[in-house]
C-alpha cells in the first residue's frame, strides 16, 4: 500500500536543519503559543501531559517555560530530563509540531525576570519573587512538523479544486527539524 503522499503531484518533503529549522520551528510555535509538555515519566496524580505556555523559544531553538517546583512536571523531569515531547497545533489545518528532547530545570532570576508577566501571579500568587518558580529549559534533540507551502487560503482552494477533479492537489508540507 503506498503513502498518500505518492499521489502528490508536487514535492510535499522539506527537511530542515540550523537556522532555517530554528525559524519553522519559531514560526509555528508563534501560531499555537501553547504545547502539551509530555514527560517520559509519569507519576501518581498525573498523566505525564499537561498544557504549557512557551515563554520563548530562543535564537538556538531551546524552549523555555516556567513550572512551579511542587509540579507534577518537576517531579517527572527529576526522574527523567531526556524523555520530553512537545506537541503543537497552530491551527485546525495547519502548524502542527512534535519536538524531543531534553529539559533542565533552574531557579535563574535572571531568566524568570526575562519570561515573566503579570498574568502569571495567577499560578505564582507570590509575583515574580515567588520561590516556587522554575525555569524549564527544553533543549531539543529532534522534530517534526506539518504545515501548509502557501497558507490556509491557498491549501483550501486546492482542497476544494482537487475535490472536485478527483485529484489530490494538498498544499501541505513536512519534514524533520535538527537544530543542532
Amino acid at each position: 500500500m503506498s503513502s498518500i503522499n505518492a499521489n502528490q503531484s508536487e514535492d510535499n518533503r522539506d527537511d530542515m536543519s540550523g537556522a532555517e529549522a530554528v525559524t519553522k520551528i519559531k514560526e509555528l510555535v508563534g501560531k499555537a503559543q501553547t504545547c502539551f509538555f509530555v514527560t517520559g515519566a509519569v507519576v501518581e496524580g498525573s498523566s505525564g501531559a499537561r498544557p504549557m505556555n512557551v515563554r520563548k523559544v530562543d535564537d538556538d531553538g531551546n524552549f523555555w517555560f516556567l513550572s512551579a517546583s511542587d509540579s507534577h512536571l518537576n517531579e517527572e523531569l527529576a526522574i527523567d530530563p531526556d524523555g520530553v515531547h512537545l506537541y503543537f497545533q497552530g491551527s485546525p489545518h495547519s502548524g502542527f509540531l512534535h519536538v524531543q528532547g531534553a529539559a533542565t530545570v533552574s531557579r535563574d532570576k535572571a531568566v524568570i525576570h526575562e519570561l515573566w508577566e503579570p498574568l502569571l501571579k495567577t499560578w505564582f500568587t507570590e509575583g515574580e519573587a515567588d520561590e516556587r518558580i522554575t525555569v524549564i529549559k527544553v533543549e531539543p534533540n529532534g522534530g517534526y512538523y506539518w504545515d501548509t507551502k502557501h497558507g490556509i487560503l491557498v491549501a483550501g482552494i486546492k482542497m476544494v479544486i482537487g475535490a472536485l477533479a478527483g485529484k489530490t492537489l494538498d498544499d501541505s508540507v513536512e519534514g524533520t527539524l535538527k537544530v543542532g
